[in-house]
C-alpha cells in the first residue's frame, strides 16, 4: 500500500500540520495568532487536511511526484521534458510572516536591490529578523540558538488555547534551477519551543511535511517522496531544527522522488545558507585590531583588519573601495592604508595624498565608518565576510545576499546615493543581492532609480 494512502490517525492520536490550499501553514494558528480551531476538544490538532487541496495524512495522485519525471540533477537542471529554468543561482526571492510579531498575512517580495520603507514601528526590522532566522535554521541552528526570546515574536494579541500553546508561522520561497520551491514553518513558541509542522513543495506538490503527533516526544513526524512502491518515508526528526536542512542527510536520492526532494531542499538551504547580516557599529571600529583571517563580522568591528587582507589580495576591489571613500569622506582621499606592524595591532588608515599625514579611521565621523564597513560588504564576497556558504557548491552558483539594517543610518544624502550605486553595480553581476531596512529620506530617493525595489511597509 502507498504510504501516503493509509488511513489517517484520529484526532486524539496527537499533533498534526494544517496547511491550507496555497500551501501555507496556516490552521496551525487562528488568525490572532493563537494555536486555535485546529485543535480538537483533546488539544490535538486535526490529523488531515481539509478536502479543498490542502494536505492531510493523505496525499491524493495528483499532489505527488512519481517516478513519471526524469530524475533532476541537485540544482543543476530540471527534470526530463521540462524546459531548464533561467536562475542558475538560488535566491530568496518571498518572504512570508503569517503570523510573526506585528505581521499578519504579510508577504514580500524580494529583487536584487530591495529597500524596505515605512514609518518607525512599521516592522521593518522584524521582516529582516525572520529573513536572518531562516538563513539561521537553514544553517542547522536550533530554535533556541535561533529564537532566544520566543514569546516577543507570537502576535501581541494571540490567546493561548486550553493547554497555553502559542505561537507564530514563518515561510519563503526559493527560486531557481528546479524552479521556485516553498518552505513553511509553524513553531510553538509556549509553553515550550518547538516546531509544530513544516512543509516543503514545489509547483504544489508536496515533497516534504512535518507535524508534531505526540507532544510528549521531543520530536515531530516526518513524510518525504520517495516514488516507486513506497511512496512516501516516514520518519522521526528533531522538533528543535529546521527538517529541510536535515534532508540531505537522511535521504539517499535512490529514486527519482527522493533525488527531487534533494533538489528542492539543497536549493532552499543554499539560498538561505548565503546571508550575511551586517550592522556597522563605529564605536566598535575605531580602535587598532588584532591581526586575524580578515573575514568581516557582521558589527565590521574588525575592519582594519579585512582591510589589511583586501589591500594585498583583492586589488580590484581595494581600489574600487578607495574610489568609492573619495565620495563617502570628507577631506582629500587618494587611497585606503594600513598600519600593520609585524607584533602590533592593525590600523587603517585614510591617505590623504603627497605630503599630507594619513587618518586613522578611529577619527573619522559615524557617518564615515557606516559607510567604508557597508561599500566593502557591497565590493567583496563570501571569501572576505564571516558566512559560511554550500562548500560542495562553487561561488558562481550562489549568490550571497546582504541583510542591512537601518542602511542609511548616520549617512548623508551623498553617501547614501553612493551606497545604491555601489548596490546596483555589484547586485547587477547576480553574486549579490541586498535587502535593507532605510528611512523616508532614502525610500523616497530610491523609488526614481532604476533597478531599486521599495517596498512600504506602511499600513
Amino acid at each position: 500500500m502507498d504510504a501516503l494512502a493509509a488511513p489517517a490517525p484520529t484526532a486524539s492520536a496527537g499533533l498534526a500540520d494544517a496547511l491550507d490550499a496555497s500551501g501555507a501553514l496556516a490552521d496551525a494558528f487562528d488568525a490572532s495568532g493563537a494555536l486555535a480551531d485546529a485543535f480538537d476538544a483533546s488539544g490535538a490538532l486535526a490529523d488531515s487536511f481539509d478536502a479543498s487541496g490542502a494536505l492531510g495524512d493523505a496525499l491524493d495522485a495528483s499532489a505527488v511526484l512519481t517516478g513519471d519525471l526524469g530524475a533532476p540533477d541537485a540544482l543543476t537542471g530540471a527534470p526530463s521534458g521540462h524546459a531548464a529554468p533561467a536562475l542558475l543561482r538560488p535566491v530568496l526571492t518571498e518572504l512570508r510572516l503569517s503570523a510573526f510579531a506585528s505581521h499578519r498575512r504579510a508577504a514580500f517580495s524580494f529583487g536584487p536591490v530591495t529597500l524596505l520603507a515605512g514609518a518607525s514601528g512599521s516592522g521593518k526590522s522584524q521582516v529582516l529578523g525572520a529573513y536572518e532566522a531562516l538563513a539561521a535554521l537553514g544553517s542547522g541552528a536550533t530554535l533556541e540558538e535561533v529564537f532566544p526570546e520566543p514569546s516577543a515574536l507570537v502576535p501581541e494579541r494571540a490567546v493561548p488555547d486550553a493547554d497555553r500553546r502559542r505561537g507564530f508561522r514563518i515561510g519563503c520561497t526559493v527560486d531557481g534551477p528546479v524552479g521556485p520551491v516553498r518552505l513553511d514553518l509553524a513553531v510553538q513558541a509556549e509553553p515550550e519551543l518547538r516546531v509544530v509542522g513544516e512543509r516543503l513543495s514545489v509547483g504544489g506538490e508536496v515533497l516534504l511535511s512535518t507535524a508534531l503527533r505526540d507532544p510528549g516526544r521531543r520530536s515531530v513526524q516526518a513524510a518525504w517522496l520517495t516514488g516507486g512502491a513506497v511512496g512516501v518515508t516516514r520518519a522521526p526528526l528533531p522538533d528543535d531544527r529546521l527538517g529541510t536542512a536535515l534532508l540531505p542527510l537522511r535521504v539517499a536520492g535512490a529514486t527519482a522522488g527522493q533525488r527531487r526532494v534533494l533538489a528542492a531542499a539543497e536549493q532552499a538551504v543554499v539560498a538561505l545558507r548565503s546571508v550575511f547580516a551586517c550592522d556597522p557599529r563605529p564605536d566598535r571600529m575605531r580602535a587598532p585590531v588584532p591581526p586575524g583571517e580578515g573575514r568581516l563580522l557582521g558589527d565590521c568591528a574588525n575592519l582594519a583588519d579585512v582591510l589589511r587582507r583586501t589591500r594585498h589580495e583583492c586589488g580590484t576591489r581595494h581600489a574600487l573601495l578607495a574610489r568609492a571613500a573619495r565620495t563617502g569622506c570628507a577631506g582629500e582621499v587618494a587611497g585606503l592604508d594600513v598600519r600593520a606592524p609585524a607584533d602590533g595591532p592593525v590600523t587603517a588608515l585614510l591617505d590623504r595624498g603627497p605630503g599630507l599625514p594619513a587618518t586613522e579611521l578611529g577619527r573619522l565621523g559615524a557617518g564615515e565608518l557606516r559607510f567604508l564597513a557597508l561599500a566593502l560588504v557591497l565590493l567583496t564576497g563570501p571569501g572576505v565576510l564571516a558566512v559560511e556558504p554550500a562548500t560542495e557548491l562553487p561561488s558562481a552558483r550562489q549568490a550571497l545576499t546582504v541583510l542591512a539594517d537601518g542602511l542609511d543610518r548616520d549617512l548623508d544624502r551623498r553617501q547614501g546615493d553612493e551606497l545604491l550605486r555601489l548596490a546596483l553595480m555589484a547586485c547587477g553581476r547576480g553574486h549579490v543581492r541586498l535587502v535593507a531596512a532605510v528611512g523616508e529620506e532614502c525610500a523616497g530617493a530610491a523609488r526614481r532609480i532604476p533597478g531599486v525595489s521599495v517596498v512600504d511597509l506602511t499600513p
